[in-house]
């Protein structure tokens, strides 16, 4: 029998070739989320949104409100309802995200000095569409209500400046830091693809080296290795560490160089951290192998891990805004730490010296396993597998 750690990567490489379990899960899985998330929302953002309109006052001043939401890139008014209980069954069989309702009167009251009332009702089981349709409906809510208003203050001998100084005394002039064009492809892609990735690699580590125990070739394994299981993971790890930087590097040039995605400080950074956030999910996932000597139960716990980094490492829901125990846990997480040399090197730009923690971070989980690997090397001494 051959040993040493190049005899032990070709006999990996066999046992990968062995079972279309590892192509799926570490080439067709990784690639397909890549091209399904940054295809979805090649757009940037949702466009042309179903909505509708119910027009009880059906005058001029009502009529050109209703044009001027039709105008706006995210709304599409797709029909006028006779009434609103109309409008609402329409809501409810999911045949639009919302409707805008202007009751009769509306431009009579406006224009006597009175205080009609436009509503807006979006379904919020829908929770993107119906924020951007409740953003294009009060906006053009507002704009009408400064219409009418400017329209009064002339009546009254204002002339344009003094007009708009009274309807917006302070002017605002926003500017969107990161991701100026609220892109929900920057915003989404740019962690779900990482997230996806981590998520692979965890179980196929996990997986790679409990068939190990379960198909009862740990003992030729270890041999191979000189009774050394720092090389025999090695070694193990070794093409499908190689496999998944391919997978990075494809996403990587997807991301920042096909769909120029902002990456301030350049291209090396993210790859960088992407290589130490496969090392670190490998690290992460030898750990638990070896301290629970069970196929199902590691990795469930890795799969669940997986899933559990994505909203806890501060993606979608700020960590500084979760209970205590919830920003301590999320400092377990590997994904947590990419997510911030991400923000630091690809958002905001800032030297790389800053974010020497974060990348140290992810190598203290490299050598995580250290802790509690001799517990894989007494189990494949002892075949000691658990169903």
């Amino acid at each position: 029998m051959k040993q040493g750690f190049w005899a032990l990567v070709r006999r990996e490489i066999l046992r990968m070739q062995s079972r279309p379990l590892y192509g799926l899960s570490m080439v067709f899985a990784p690639l397909f989320c890549f091209v399904f998330f940054t295809s979805l929302m090649h757009e940037g953002l949702p466009q042309s949104l179903p909505a509708g309109v119910v027009d009880e006052d059906n005058t001029t001043v009502s009529r050109s409100i209703l044009r001027n939401l039709d105008s706006y890139q995210q709304t599409e008014i797709i029909k006028q309802y006779a009434s609103f209980a109309e409008a609402r069954e329409a809501m409810q069989r999911n045949e639009i995200y919302g409707f805008f309702y202007i009751p009769k009167g509306t431009a009579s009251k406006a224009s006597s000095q009175q205080q009609p009332v436009i509503s807006i009702y979006t379904n919020a089981t829908y929770l993107i569409p119906s924020s951007l349709l409740y953003r294009d409906m009060k906006t053009m809510a507002v704009m009408a209500s400064a219409a009418v208003g400017r329209e009064v203050l002339f009546a009254k001998g204002a002339n344009m400046d003094q007009a708009m100084g009274f309807l917006q005394p302070i002017q605002m002039d926003m500017h969107p830091i990161g991701n100026p064009w609220l892109n929900y492809n920057v915003y989404l892609s740019n962690t779900m693809l990482p997230a996806v990735l981590a998520l692979m690699i965890l179980m196929v580590t996990c997986f790679s080296i409990h068939t190990e125990l379960k198909d009862g070739t740990a003992g030729e394994w270890l041999q191979m290795a000189d009774d050394n299981i720092l090389k025999a993971v090695s070694a193990k790890l070794f093409p499908q560490t190689m496999l998944f930087s391919l997978m990075a590097l494809i996403y990587l040039v997807l991301i920042y160089g096909y769909l120029q995605f902002p990456a301030h400080n350049g291209f090396w950074p993210m790859f960088l951290a992407a290589e130490l956030l496969i090392l670190a999910s490998q690290g992460f996932a030898v750990f638990i192998a070896s301290a629970i000597p069970s196929l199902r139960w590691s990795l469930s716990l890795c799969t669940l891990w997986g899933v559990l980094s994505i909203p806890i490492s501060g993606f979608s829901f700020p960590v500084m805004g979760m209970p205590a125990a919830l920003q301590a846990m999320s400092y377990l997480f590997p994904l947590r730490y990419y997510f911030l040399i991400y923000v630091d090197q690809a958002l905001n730009g800032i030297p790389m010296v800053y974010s020497a923690w974060f990348y140290t971070a992810l190598v203290a989980f490299l050598i995580l396993p250290l802790v509690d690997i001799s517990l894989l090397r007494k189990a494949a001494h002892e075949y000691a597998y658990l169903p």
